[in-house]
């Protein structure tokens, strides 16, 4: 099966609702809706550097989101890009969805003049670490997080 990766459209929203809260309940999280709305709103404003792209199969049906953002670094002169969230629905996994939604983070990240681009995953998430570690390095580093 074959997927096409575009950006998401504002009329993709329904489409892409139950995947983003296929991905909370993986990790566990309960994001508000007012966060989802304003981070749904970024995604589609020029002036953020916000980007959600999703994977549609031969039927045009949604079964695969990614979240891109770009910042700078004090490590490199280009931008970084950080791929922060990824999902695939059940039914794709193990057919090539997530690596074709990292390659196309890639793409958008070299058109963007990206330097670097990087992502984390939960340390049990085992399943993804085996597509990570086959396509990408593991930096060494560990994430630690201090509530504000």
């Amino acid at each position: 099966m074959t997927v096409e990766i575009r950006p998401l459209q504002p009329s993709d929203r329904a489409a892409w609702e139950p995947l983003w809260a296929g991905y909370q309940r993986f990790y566990e999280v309960a994001i508000p809706s007012d966060t989802t709305d304003l981070t749904w709103g970024r995604f589609h404003d020029p002036a953020e550097e916000m980007y959600a792209l999703g994977a549609f199969d031969d039927g045009n049906r949604l079964v695969g989101i990614v979240h891109a953002i770009f910042h700078r670094s004090t490590w490199l002169p280009k931008w970084t890009c950080y791929l922060q969230d990824l999902y695939v629905d059940d039914t794709q996994r193990g057919l090539g969805t997530g690596a074709a939604l990292i390659e196309a983070v890639a793409d958008l990240a070299r058109k963007n003049g990206a330097g670097r681009l990087y992502w984390m995953t939960h340390e049990t998430n085992a399943i993804a670490r085996r597509l990570y570690d086959h396509i990408a390095e593991r930096s060494g580093f560990i994430q630690y997080r201090k509530a504000l």
